[in-house]
C-alpha cells in the first residue's frame, strides 16, 4: 500500500537487521526520554523499514527498565504504520516446539504495574478499545510471511505476559497453562497497549526457545539454552520480516488500528493544553493551534 511504513523492534537475539539496505542511524529523542537504541533506517526491496532493538545495545535493559513509550513515539514519528515485535517466548503447549514461530491472538496481562503504559495522562484522556490486541490484517499477513520463508509457524493462541526478569515457577507455568496459555513472555505489555494508542497495526512475531519450566521431560529453562534457540529463530524471524515487505509493497489495511486514538479520545480537543499537544502530537496528529 502506498504510504505503509514497517517498524521492526528486535527483542532477544535479535539486536541488527543485515538485510536493511541504504542504512541511516539516527538517535531520536522523544517527551518520554531516549528510545532503547538509535533508530536504524533504510529500505527492504521497496519497503521502508524503520527498525530498533528492544532490550538496547549489549541488551543492558530487562523488561521492566524497556522504554517502552519512547519506542513507539519514536517509531511513530517516524512515520510507522505497522509494526512487527519480534520477541523470545517460553512455549506452554507440547506442539510449539523450541524453535518454532508463532504469532499469538490474544494477551493475558500478568504485568505488576510498574511499566507506564499509556499516553493517554497528564490532561488528556483516552480508553482505546483492546478486546483484540493485535491487528488481524497484519498477524495474518506475517503468519503468511513466515510460512513462505520456511519456518514452522503457528497462527493464534495465547501469550501471558509476566513481569520478570526471573523465569516463572513450575507453580506459575502451570496456572498459565490452566488458563488456556500458549506462551509466557515478558514484554507484549505495555508494547501492543502503546502501539495501540498511537494508532500503528501491531503484531508479535513470537520466537519459541524452551518449554518454560512445566514440561517434566525437559530439564527447566536456562540462558545458555535460550541463547543457542535464540540464533537459530532469529535468521527464521528475519526472513520472515524480508518476506513480508514483498506482500506490504502492495497491501491495503483491513483494520480500524490507525482509527484507534482519535476514536478513544474523550477529551475535548478545545481542553488539551499545549504541552499536551507537543507531547501526543505524533501521537494524535494533533497541532500546536
Amino acid at each position: 500500500m502506498p504510504g505503509t511504513v514497517l517498524g521492526v523492534i528486535g527483542g532477544s537475539g535479535t539486536y541488527r537487521f543485515p538485510e536493511l539496505e541504504d542504512v541511516t542511524e539516527r538517535v531520536v529523542e522523544t517527551p518520554y526520554g531516549a528510545p532503547s537504541s538509535p533508530l536504524l533506517s533504510g529500505r527492504i526491496g521497496e519497503q521502508e523499514v524503520h527498525f530498533l532493538t528492544r532490550h538496547g545495545t549489549g541488551h543492558r535493559l530487562n523488561p521492566s527498565e524497556v522504554p517502552y513509550r519512547a519506542n513507539i513515539w519514536a517509531l511513530k514519528a517516524a512515520g510507522v504504520t505497522r509494526l512487527v515485535a519480534v520477541s523470545a517466548v517460553g512455549s506452554l503447549v507440547e506442539e510449539v516446539v523450541p524453535g518454532h514461530l508463532i504469532v499469538p491472538a490474544q494477551i493475558i496481562d500478568r504485568t505488576k504495574g510498574i511499566r507506564a503504559s499509556t499516553f493517554f495522562e497528564g490532561g488528556v484522556v483516552a480508553h482505546v478499545a483492546f478486546g483484540d490486541p493485535y491487528c488481524p490484517d497484519l498477524r495474518a499477513r506475517v503468519v503468511t510471511a513466515a510460512t513462505v520463508a520456511g519456518a514452522t509457524v503457528h497462527s493464534g493462541g495465547t501469550l501471558v505476559c509476566m513481569e520478570g526478569p526471573a523465569f516463572s515457577t513450575r507453580a506459575e507455568s502451570n496456572l498459565y497453562r490452566a488458563w488456556g496459555g500458549t506462551l509466557v513472555g515478558m514484554t507484549a505489555v505495555p508494547e501492543a497497549k502503546l502501539a495501540r494508542e498511537a494508532g500503528i497495526c501491531y503484531a508479535t512475531l513470537a520466537l519459541a526457545t524452551d518449554y518454560d519450566c512445566w514440561h517434566e521431560s525437559e530439564d527447566a529453562v536456562t540462558v545458555e539454552a535460550v541463547l543457542e534457540v535464540m540464533k537459530r529463530n532469529a535468521i527464521a524471524a528475519r526472513a520472515a520480516v524480508v518476506t513480508l515487505c514483498l506482500d506490504l509493497e502492495a497491501a491495503r489495511p483491513d483494520c480500524d488500528c490507525q482509527a484507534a486514538p482519535q476514536a478513544a479520545l474523550i477529551t475535548p480537543s478545545d481542553q488539551i493544553s499545549i504541552e499536551a499537544r507537543e507531547r501526543l502530537g505524533p501521537i494524535l496528529g494533533l497541532t500546536m493551534e
